[in-house]
């Protein structure tokens, strides 16, 4: 699925060089679960969308079922993500003034699916989210949680291979947390995903099979065997 190999990730800071990503390598087997963690600017969320095709290294390879994200040219790195990859983030990222159903269906325009199609697909997915009921209801009339899973489903709608996450519950509270990891988690399982999720929350990393740490841009991966 992915092989990282000596990627680098440096930015200007007025007249200093900040390395966000130091030579770092990394495999992802198809269908693996990784949880990310690490101290705030540490490299997480740059190697996420390095991971998404939403940047590219300063230098290395970011390889994605054989081909180097770094290499594509935009038009094609635009068709990788609208094709093949799923993104959930903390803010929901949800447009206000659309229904759920709505808002799942945006992730199908760019895709070509005519209306009946994305109807059809966005209610089915809102159904697996357990928002079959909630269709026609605005993002103010949903609590965080519920928010949060017409975000899963608009990420799935579009039955990507992976599904990226960015502090996916870092809004919600302890109960609902524990609802939407039961949720990521299962659409894992049943659909075959590759995983990768980044948090602050330790009681996610120590359930996950798969755990990167990030420090000043160097990562180490360990198994988890009790999980």
């Amino acid at each position: 699925m992915y092989q990282l190999t000596a990627v680098t990730k440096t930015y200007a800071r007025g007249r200093a060089t900040v390395r966000a990503l130091d030579g770092v390598d990394l495999a992802i087997a198809a269908g693996d679960r990784l949880v990310i963690q690490g101290p705030t600017g540490g490299g997480k969320s740059t190697l996420l969308q390095l991971l998404g095709a939403l940047d590219r290294p300063t230098t290395g390879e970011v390889v994605l079922d054989g081909t180097d994200l770094a290499k594509l040219p935009e038009a094609r790195l635009t068709r990788v993500r609208s094709e093949n990859i799923g993104f959930v983030f903390q803010s929901f990222n949800l447009i206000p003034t659309l229904t759920a159903q709505e808002n799942v269906e945006t992730a199908l325009v760019p895709l070509g699916v005519k209306a009946k199609q994305r109807r059809e697909r966005a209610a089915e997915v809102l159904a697996s989210v357990g928002l079959g009921e909630r269709l026609g209801h605005l993002p103010a009339e949903m609590s965080g949680g519920q928010q949060q899973r017409v975000a899963i489903a608009r990420a799935l709608v579009k039955e990507p291979k992976v599904l990226l996450a960015d502090e996916p519950t870092g809004n919600l509270d302890e109960s609902t947390r524990d609802e939407i990891m039961e949720v990521l988690d299962r659409m894992w399982r049943e659909r075959g995903l590759t995983f990768v999720m980044v948090t602050h929350d330790s009681a996610i990393a120590r359930k996950a099979p798969r755990l990167a740490t990030i420090r000043k841009g160097r990562i180490t991966v360990k198994e988890n065997a009790s999980a």
